[in-house]
């Protein structure tokens, strides 16, 4: 053998390092098909999981908890489910607001779940304190209100109706902006020490009051001074019903909390049909 031939020809070395190459190579070649191989799977598990597994087939699938006057049969219905329903479709927050506007609940919260798939609906009740009428372009509205002031119609009150009459205190000239100081005003009513009979607001937000023990009492404007209005007409029916009984009272007018107003008929005159009025404070 010639020395050139002998300088051309690769040494151990050179070989080995060869041999290394094509192991690497051929390593990342298995890699990379067990990586496609996973992925294939994962893809086909997937499919098989977002088409046939996550849906609902049947209304058991359908949980409602939380609720004594809201069935499932409700829930589907205002749902506007039809079954078979893909779970990712659903939106929970658009459900809950739909659920919400629709039954006697005070809350909704709606939840998928995977596994085993099914749709969770957790529902506080909404109980009516309240008969209450309000004015529509339509002309007088008949229904209801909760403990926090919000309207009730007549079918959103019908499930929680089967299990008892409905109530006997009555909110006339409901308007939404007044929410707030109707749900103070029904939050007190076991403290005024009289039987509350009816919430009343004029069109210009005045607040009267007519109670079993005083009559009719003016609270005026709801406003931050409507705390203490309810305090003067509380201690008033403790210590001023008895009182009154037989000076035909009017009303009371607590729109001053500091400075309370009886109003008496008018006194009649001596030898006349009838006098000018007196206020007696």
């Amino acid at each position: 053998m010639s020395p050139v031939e002998t300088e051309r020809r690769p040494g151990p070395g050179a070989e080995r390092r060869r041999q290394l190459r094509l192991h690497r190579r051929s390593q990342r070649l298995r890699e990379i098909w067990r990586v496609l191989v996973l992925v294939g799977a994962s893809a086909g598990l997937g499919w098989v999981l977002l088409g046939q597994g996550w849906s609902l087939r049947s209304p058991s699938q359908v949980e409602v908890v939380g609720s004594r006057q809201v069935s499932r049969d409700q829930i589907i219905q205002e749902a506007r489910l039809r079954f078979p329903v893909q779970l990712l479709n659903l939106q929970p927050r658009q459900l809950a607001a739909q659920l919400a506007a629709a039954l006697p609940v005070e809350n909704v919260q709606v939840t998928r779940l995977m596994l085993p798939p099914r749709l969770r609906i957790d529902l506080v009740d909404r109980k009516a304190v309240a008969r209450a009428e309000r004015r529509t372009g339509k002309g007088l509205e008949q229904g209801y209100v909760d403990r926090l002031g919000n309207w009730m119609t007549s079918r959103q009150q019908s499930g929680a109706m089967a299990s008892g009459g409905a109530p006997l205190l009555l909110v006339s000239g409901w308007q939404d902006h007044l929410r707030p100081p109707l749900a103070q005003v029904l939050g007190r009513s076991g403290q005024l020490g009289s039987t509350l009979i009816e919430i009343h607001f004029e069109p210009n937000g005045n607040l009267w009051l007519v109670t079993s023990s005083l009559g009719k009492v003016r609270l005026g404007l709801p406003d931050g001074q409507l705390g203490r209005r309810l305090d003067m007409l509380s201690h008033l029916s403790s210590h001023l019903a008895t009182r009154v009984k037989g000076l035909k009272v009017q009303s009371i007018d607590l729109s001053d909390p500091d400075h309370p107003e009886l109003g008496l008929p008018p006194k009649p005159r001596p030898g006349g049909p009838g006098g000018p009025g007196m206020g007696v404070d």
